[in-house]
């Protein structure tokens, strides 16, 4: 039995979570490549723009390219490759307002339920309002959750000892004070990864010190903001044309890059070392601060544009230091070396709290669905889950790259579903064709396959291997093993390759392996 719906239900036929970067693609993607469908976008905050519009910590700025970080529909024309958040922020505003997509954006709406309703083949969505507190309902017949990977209420909570005993401000990135004033204060940075290594040189501008606290260091990459190519290419080309082909260059270069530090991850380090090793100031040694016990790209690569991080070092009011914290104090950190540092402020930038799916209650017919007992389907949509998917991007490429093949395979599976007159779509590793006449699968299959029974699991995935979601051994990745799906070893169940196979596949690849349509009076094989 499905959910009951209530005479003032707002239906649509795609629901659309998150006013980010995600979801302003996917909402782009349906309004061209399916003109007859209604859908909305619902969004917990009271803004466009998702991370951009969260993060407001200094320095905020992306950590990839602009040209592939951005749209593909709409190009990127600014000089600098590497933007700062307000930038992105009002870019994504602008691309949503010039297409009209703003206009279907339900703001202060947060989804914290979906269930699936069989009968009637559609999700019923349960909603709450942050500044009315009330409740709503929506329906769908698709869902996607264009939520990002990371819980925005909660940061992940940080392993420091003694951490309460501290006197002056503490804070996390992601809640950073609007009316904070660092001016003339001794500042800690404790964490090594992208957040740390932005807010450091723009810190180092106004506190008295600032200090950097690692447990263990990370591989920092200096890139020019503006990319002399690029701005040579804009010389020669109109706009449009010197975008396509820094985009195509962002999409290439990174990717040989990536594949050699896989392939030679000894020679990456050598690399990597050399550069870091170049922009040091003398009296920083390498060693400890600058070499990771990992291999470049088992951990995602930092990167500061115009070495801003290595020149912030070179100032008499910065420092690093590499090790254990033994506890907090009143007035500071003391380290298990010894060491003390004193501190005004303490910043927490110890990583992000990972969540599927905003955090929705997703269930089908009111029995609850545990996503991290599930394995992903083609990245995108969930085992046993019909007509919903998660827009999980990649993490040794820009994100959106990622948004944009998921979203292109969701119109994909629509248009089809259309087509044949389906109402649903399930990933599953039970059977997906039938040697029934007529290309029916009858109804004692289909029970075999809800129960669970071995004599309906498709033996093509048989001894399928686990494999990680998040191909990196981050700190906050691995805290998130029990909540992330999990991807195969073979066929639509692995994880992602690359972005050229993704967007391949995505356009031209199989979408009915491992996939269950349903329409009309059956189960239709399709």
């Amino acid at each position: 039995m499905g959910s009951i719906s209530t005479p003032n239900t707002e239906e649509f036929d795609v629901v659309i979570v998150g006013a980010g970067l995600s979801g302003i693609n996917a909402a782009y993607r349906v309004q061209t490549q399916l003109p007859g469908y209604t859908y909305t976008i619902i969004e917990a905050r009271n803004a466009i723009g998702g991370t951009w519009d969260l993060f407001r910590y200094p320095g905020i700025r992306s950590d990839s390219d602009l040209h592939t970080f951005g749209f593909p529909w709409r190009p990127w024309l600014a000089a600098k490759a590497i933007a700062d958040g307000d930038s992105i922020r009002n870019y994504i505003r602008e691309s949503a307002e010039e297409f009209g997509i703003d206009k279907k954006i339900q703001y202060n709406t947060k989804l914290v339920a979906a269930d699936w309703g069989s009968d009637e083949q559609k999700w019923f969505l349960s909603t709450e309002s942050k500044n009315k507190g009330s409740s709503g309902k929506l329906k769908a017949r698709f869902v996607v959750f264009s939520t990002g990977y990371y819980d925005y209420d909660e940061p992940l909570k940080a392993n420091i000892p003694n951490l309460e005993a501290f006197k002056g401000q503490t804070i996390h990135p992601q809640f950073w004070p609007e009316d904070l004033d660092y001016t003339g204060k001794k500042m800690v940075i404790i964490g090594s990864g992208a957040t740390a290594i932005t807010i450091f040189p723009v810190a180092a501008k106004k506190a008295a010190s600032v200090t950097m606290v690692q447990r263990s260091p990370t591989y920092i990459l200096a890139l020019p903001a503006e990319d002399p190519t690029g701005n040579l290419i804009r010389r020669f080309f109109p706009a449009w044309v010197a975008s396509r082909i820094m985009r195509w260059k962002y999409l290439i270069q990174p990717y040989i890059f990536f594949q050699f530090c896989r392939a030679f991850p000894n020679a990456a380090r050598k690399i990597m070392h050399k550069q870091a090793q170049q922009n040091l100031p003398k009296n920083i040694p390498l060693d400890p601060h600058f070499k990771p016990r990992y291999n470049p790209w088992e951990q995602r690569l930092c990167v500061c544009p115009d070495g801003d991080f290595y020149t912030a070092l070179k100032n008499g009011n910065t420092d690093i230091v590499t090790g254990n914290i033994k506890s907090v104090t009143e007035t500071g950190l003391i380290m298990d070396s010894g060491k003390e540092i004193d501190a005004d402020i303490i910043i927490t930038a110890t990583g992000l709290k990972i969540m599927l799916a905003g955090g929705t209650k997703i269930s089908i017919d009111g029995k609850h669905v545990n996503p991290n007992e599930k394995f992903l389907w083609k990245n995108t949509m969930i085992q046993d889950v019909p007509n919903a998917a998660v827009i999980i991007g990649y993490t040794n490429a820009s994100w959106t790259l990622g948004s944009d093949t998921a979203a292109l395979l969701i119109c994909r599976i629509l248009k089809r579903m259309e087509s044949m007159n389906l109402t649903s779509a399930t990933p599953s590793l039970g059977r997906t064709s039938s040697p029934s006449s007529n290309g029916y699968i009858t109804g004692s299959e289909e029970k075999l396959k809800v129960n669970g029974n071995i004599e309906a699991r498709d033996p093509q995935w048989d001894g399928m291997k686990e494999m990680k979601l998040l191909d990196l051994n981050s700190t906050y990745v691995e805290k998130a093993k029990g909540i992330l799906p999990k991807t195969g070893d073979r066929g639509p169940w692995q994880p992602r390759s690359s972005y050229f196979a993704d967007a391949w596949g995505s356009v031209f690849g199989n979408i009915t392996r491992g996939v269950r349509y349903e329409g009309g009076g059956g189960k239709k094989v399709v």
